[in-house]
């Protein structure tokens, strides 16, 4: 069983999963022109259509009405992550080892298969499809919102070898967890500091200034705007904010899914064409279960390039050093010329 394990300094927690090291690394990606071991591994990949049986059992699938779960056929898959970092079975049981307090790892660790294409890149996916992956991450979150056990729902996405992911496939992941995150919780602490003293949303406050100043403005549409933040960790780190309050991404209707949708893939490939393909990692930070539609908080996506070395300084001062301005990413990424 995985335990959760809360560091009594900063109350952070972290997962000790022994699990996890027993996954595969035979379908990993490698920089450049692919090679034999790369083209047998995608002949075995356990995520293309006509594989069913390597995975788990689907828990949810967008296919053809009355077709049988775990064939062929299907759009989406969703299914349990073979080498979960969390169990889905157990309760959330919290004791002590002297000072120090853990969590019984229970949770769920699930993977959005958002292609039967193996080769297909998520900047090129048919608008609809792109549509379906992000309507499936709302209806996943949404019936897991339903399991007592659970208050936050993290959706990440890691793209490229160097990135964090483990198969080429185009496919993210969900992980469910008894507790918030500790980047989430000082999201919240901050954001309620503000309304507290401003009453005013602080992300919408961020949305409008960008709006007018639009120096760090990347693209906007109707109901999305996405911007390189003022304080970046990372070079060309990139924000996707609703334009109106917003406080649950599994909220979104189906409109909101393709405006979504819109401006997702063209801030991906401005990203791809100005970094040529960067590996990234993609997360969305949405409102904990059991905050209802707070008025401080406000649903985002973060997509953060893996282009610069993190060092000994960043990691023991949590104190980072970007050499690209936010002003001047966004400008190099506003001036990509997109082709649809």
């Amino acid at each position: 069983m995985p335990q959760f394990r809360k560091d009594p300094i900063v109350n952070r927690w972290v997962i000790i999963s022994a699990e996890r090291a027993m996954r595969p690394s035979d379908f990993t990606e490698v920089v450049g022109e692919e090679s034999e071991e790369v083209e047998e591994a995608k002949a075995n990949c356990p995520f293309d259509e006509g594989n069913e049986g390597a995975t788990p059992p689907e828990v949810m699938a967008y296919r053809p009405k009355g077709s049988k779960p775990d064939t062929p056929g299907w759009t989406i898959r969703v299914v349990p992550n073979k080498f979960p970092a969390v169990s889905r079975e157990g309760q959330p049981t919290r004791t002590s080892h002297g000072m120090y307090d853990q969590i019984d790892g229970v949770g769920a660790h699930e993977v959005i298969i958002e292609t039967p294409d193996h080769d297909l890149k998520f900047t090129d996916f048919p608008s609809e499809q792109l549509q379906s992956v992000l309507h499936a991450y709302g209806e996943r979150m949404s019936q897991l919102k339903k399991d007592a056990r659970l208050d936050y729902i993290l959706i990440v996405r890691n793209h490229r070898k160097q990135g964090g992911a483990s198969l080429k496939h185009p496919h993210s992941q969900l992980i469910a967890l008894p507790f918030v995150p500790h980047s989430v919780m000082e999201e919240l602490e901050g954001s309620k500091q503000y309304f507290d003293n401003k009453k005013r949303c602080i992300f919408c406050d961020i949305a409008q200034q960008e709006i007018e100043e639009r120096v760090r403005l990347v693209d906007e549409n109707e109901d999305f705007l996405a911007i390189c933040p003022y304080a970046p960790r990372f070079p060309f780190e990139v924000w996707i904010l609703p334009k109106k309050h917003r406080t649950q991404f599994e909220e979104t209707t189906r409109q909101g899914t393709k405006t979504i949708s819109e401006i997702l893939q063209r801030t991906l490939k401005r990203l791809d064409v100005a970094l040529n393909n960067p590996p990234y990692n993609l997360w969305i930070h949405t409102s904990p279960i059991s905050l209802t539609n707070p008025p401080y908080y406000h649903w985002h996506i973060e997509i953060t390039p893996q282009i610069a070395l993190v060092a000994g300084f960043e990691r023991g001062s949590d104190c980072y050093i970007n050499s690209v301005p936010p002003e001047d990413a966004a400008q190099t990424l506003r001036g990509v010329k997109l082709a649809f």
